[in-house]
């Protein structure tokens, strides 16, 4: 996801009918990107509905719909579309959805703010408050705002709460030799959520199944995005190496939500639905 912010006013209107059978439901072989049975439960897959923003903006109860009726369990929020934290819950349980989590501004994260964040995330049933993007020019900034992360993981431990933060690729540019990851991961406690984003990270360089390796435990929530086809390729068209990235999930990575995105995708409803469908056929959803 970028840094804007998405949130606004939708004109609510008669939109292009999202669930139309244009959606096609057929799904993908994946050959030899199973991790074989498990005996944990599934991880439950949730979509960033930045990659539904346009979709959203013209009429985001109908898009919450067509996502329900996909399959995904969960959503996470980039941006509210003018409506009320009451008025998100009633969707969400119109339709059997889970929040999943929030990408919630870094300004909204601050003392004058924190407390109508944590409110609104409490009413729409949220426990994962992401922060999507953080600058630093040096490594002090970075230390700086890993301290701030410390305080706000204290803060929201006793109402149920998690913080945490967002890979984007300027994460993996180096300072004094460690990476502003490396610097923030490095120096919060082990409840502030990494929330990687594959295909970021490899855009900064990095590889997400080594960047996860280094860090077991800390993404109970990750973006599995894809790196390496074209706009509207989903997981398995592309260079990610998913079954190492999905064996570190669901063994060594605590692991608790699958959030799919697609940033650039042309159809981006086909490109969600069909993701899903090869998750299914890989025995992740």
């Amino acid at each position: 996801m970028n840094t804007e912010n998405f949130q606004s006013n939708p004109n609510r209107r008669n939109f292009l009918k999202i669930t139309a059978a244009g959606l096609g439901t057929a799904s993908l072989g994946l050959a030899g990107c199973s991790t074989g049975p498990s005996k944990r439960a599934k991880i439950p897959v949730g979509l960033e509905l930045y990659s539904l923003r346009n979709e959203c903006k013209i009429d985001f109860p109908g898009t919450i719909a067509a996502v329900a009726k996909m399959g995904y369990r969960g959503v996470e929020f980039a941006g509210y579309w003018g409506c009320s934290a009451r008025e998100i819950r009633q969707m969400l349980d119109d339709h059997g959805l889970i929040t999943c989590g929030t990408h919630t501004q870094y300004t909204d994260l601050q003392p004058d703010k924190i407390d109508a964040t944590l409110e609104f995330n409490r009413v729409i049933g949220n426990k994962f408050v992401i922060c999507p993007y953080m600058t630093g020019k040096t490594r002090q900034e970075w230390l700086a705002k890993a301290a701030e992360f410390n305080s706000l993981a204290a803060k929201l431990q006793p109402l149920g709460m998690s913080i945490g933060y967002h890979a984007h690729a300027h994460d993996f540019h180096q300072f004094e030799g460690q990476t502003a990851w490396d610097i923030f991961f490095g120096n919060t406690r082990p409840e502030v959520i990494m929330q990687l984003d594959t295909s970021n990270c490899r855009d900064g360089g990095a590889d997400p199944v080594e960047v996860l390796s280094r860090y077991p435990g800390r993404a109970r929530s990750i973006h599995i995005k894809p790196n390496g086809g074209g706009p509207d390729s989903v997981i398995g068209e592309d260079k990610i190496n998913w079954p190492a990235v999905f064996n570190i999930c669901e063994h060594q990575g605590r692991t608790q939500w699958y959030v799919v995105e697609h940033e650039s995708s042309q159809a981006p409803l086909q490109t969600v639905q069909r993701t899903l469908a090869v998750l299914r056929d890989m025995g992740k959803a």
